[in-house]
């Protein structure tokens, strides 16, 4: 198995996100409080706990920069946190929503932070230096209903989103003044705050994680019904495939390399998708193999005590005898991030955290038929 860390920090996990040299670990535990722990001689120790939100806190993103934590909430309100000698220091953000804040990210050059929320709205925030506060601008009547993740193109401009209208779209959130114009950003530049760039109709259902690859020349996300979609060459001329899976609906993806993705979701068990030489993406394999291997007499068991129970009986199973094998996850997976301390082409180094209040640590160094595509 590729897990080489297994650690249960609570009942259940909202979202986690690492500090710049992994050595802590802040993550919600599916209530209105931040708990950030500490790696001391190879045990988590809790360092500190943010309490600020009213709410359940639903994204958090730590800079590898600036050192800075910025969480989102149910209670509409984003705060960013600065460490200082006292602790971590809020300063509130001004979001000016009337629903939830679902998903926060950090853009690539740490000058901006983007917000998807309930209220079919973006806020795009930066630090105003005059007046020493953060504010939003926000990118509206673009989405029809919620927005429930977003993905910052390396350009720093691009912005990708998904919602539970079931598209995903991109967007420019270049700001006069916040972000200068350089020729690496292409077209971006030159396009005004909040334009639309493209809208991708694949999905008719749900969508939810979305990722850019590391050179920005690729765009994945996931549907609700059980298929993952890949945009190459996003724009007027973007070429899509879907890949549609056997099992349950994934939530989240990462890229692992130009050629690797690893999506996870509500099977508990990451999911490997690769590329070959051509381009054409496909599904490889189950990072879980122990999982993988007793998944077909775990689901026969369940629906046999299911129809059992049903009927009265206590159990119900020809397989009652049949140990299943437990794996890394035992719930749905929701978050999925990359350990690297800076950003490179390829990842063998990532981290889960679920609804069962675990987060795992994978390794894929050594798994030799995944290297080829790293």
């Amino acid at each position: 198995m590729a897990a080489t860390s297994i650690h249960k920090f609570a009942q259940c996990i909202t979202c986690h996100a690492w500090s710049p040299d992994l050595s802590m670990i802040a993550l919600c535990p599916n209530d209105s409080e931040v708990h950030i722990y500490k790696l001391s001689e190879d045990k988590w120790e809790k360092v500190h706990v943010l309490q600020k939100h009213d709410q359940i806190v639903s994204g958090i993103d730590w800079s590898s920069r600036s050192n800075k934590i910025v969480t989102v909430s149910h209670d509409r309100n984003s705060y960013v946190w600065n460490q200082e000698a006292s602790g971590w220091v809020p300063t509130l953000v001004i979001l000016r929503l009337n629903r939830a804040a679902l998903c926060v990210q950090w853009s690539p050059k740490e000058n901006k932070f983007a917000v998807g929320s309930g209220a079919k709205t973006v806020c795009i925030c930066y630090y105003e230096q005059e007046n020493n506060w953060w504010v939003s601008k926000l990118i509206r009547k673009r989405h029809d209903s919620s927005v429930t993740s977003i993905a910052w193109h390396p350009n720093n401009i691009l912005l990708a989103t998904t919602s539970t209208d079931g598209k995903c779209r991109v967007f420019s959130t270049f700001i006069k003044g916040v972000d200068a114009k350089d020729s690496a950003m292409g077209n971006s530049a030159d396009t005004k705050f909040g334009e639309q760039i493209v809208q991708l109709d694949l999905c008719f259902c749900w969508a939810f994680g979305v990722r850019w690859s590391p050179s920005g020349n690729t765009l994945a996300y996931v549907g609700h019904n059980s298929m993952i979609y890949f945009v190459d060459e996003v724009g007027p001329s973007a070429a899509a495939q879907s890949v549609a899976i056997r099992d349950l609906p994934l939530r989240d993806v990462l890229f692992l390399s130009e050629r690797m993705v690893v999506g996870v979701g509500f099977d508990c068990n990451p999911m490997v998708f690769v590329a070959d030489e051509s381009g054409l993406w496909s599904f490889l394999r189950f990072l879980d193999e122990r999982k993988a291997a007793s998944s077909s007499a775990k689901y026969g068991s369940q629906f046999s005590e299911a129809f059992g129970k049903f009927y009265g009986q206590s159990k119900y199973s020809a397989n009652n005898n049949v140990e299943q094998s437990r794996g890394a996850h035992d719930n749905c997976i929701n978050c999925i991030l990359p350990l690297a301390k800076q950003r490179k082409s390829s990842v063998t180094r990532f981290s889960t955290s679920g609804l069962d209040g675990k987060v795992v640590i994978w390794d894929l160094q050594k798994q030799e038929d995944l290297l080829e595509y790293l």
